[in-house]
């Protein structure tokens, strides 16, 4: 069988000397052995067993709660693994979470930029219907094009975000003021400039530097195809949509 001393089971456990003599005193953790000289040496049982006290430990059990734990006659290792396992994943879950919180913290008091999370990217949407967007926009455009598009927006500030969204509602006040007009004429055109500059903000450079006027197209076809796109207020309004799609695609054609 082999066997620790308790000096290498202290330094194979991270602990003092010490403190294994201590829970030697409490019963805690007995050695296997003493020899005749009176030194304490611990088999594979008790490695184990200090595996556990450490793990109770690190949860906030007191020594005289993991005693009784571990002399408990139904404690099963496996069980207390598995439960070990779990909870210290949660407390690194909530650690992960008070760390991006601290970061973000400082971050804000050096007056730095913070990234938007995933829910500030798509507040105002359910959760269902901003990944439904979300799908939609990577099976139109790829991927690589919507991680950049998200990807530079994160690096926006809130306050940057809440004027790029403000201006983009202005955009479609505009429009939807303006439906009375042919989409071909000054002031519709002048409004779907800004809307083409804003949806090119957004899209970020991976569009921009291919073909962004044949996805502004493609994009005028999904204000038809798909209303959600042109809804205000949740509602669909199918002339709005036409509207919008027929000023744009006459932008297009007016940058051929």
């Amino acid at each position: 069988m082999k066997t620790y001393s308790v000096k290498k089971l202290a330094n194979l456990a991270g602990v003092s000397v010490r403190t294994l003599h201590h829970y030697d005193r409490l019963g805690l953790l007995k050695p296997s052995i003493r020899t005749a000289a009176r030194y304490r040496l611990y088999g594979e049982k008790e490695v184990f067993r200090l595996q556990q006290i450490l793990f109770y430990k690190e949860l906030d059990f007191s020594l005289l709660n993991i005693r009784q734990v571990l002399e408990d006659p139904d404690f099963d290792l496996v069980n207390a693994l598995e439960s070990h396992k779990s909870a210290l994943q949660d407390r690194r879950d909530r650690l992960t979470t008070l760390l991006n919180t601290v970061d973000r913290t400082i971050l804000k008091l050096k007056g730095e930029k913070i990234m938007l999370t995933d829910e500030e990217l798509y507040e105002g949407f359910p959760k269902e219907t901003a990944e439904a967007y979300r799908q939609e926009a990577v099976d139109n455009y790829g991927a690589k094009t919507v991680d950049e598009s998200e990807r530079k927006i994160r690096h926006l500030s809130k306050a940057d975000w809440a004027t790029l969204k403000a201006e983009g509602e202005e955009i479609a006040r505009a429009l939807a003021g303006l439906m009375d007009k042919d989409p071909s004429e000054a002031a519709v055109q002048q409004q779907i400039t800004r809307h083409y500059a804003f949806i090119k903000c957004m899209w970020g450079d991976s569009v921009c530097n291919g073909d962004t006027l044949a996805a502004y197209r493609g994009l005028a076809q999904l204000y038809v195809d798909d209303l959600r796109y042109t809804s205000q207020n949740g509602v669909s309004n199918p002339e709005y949509a036409q509207f919008v799609s027929k000023a744009m695609t006459h932008f297009v054609d007016g940058k051929r």
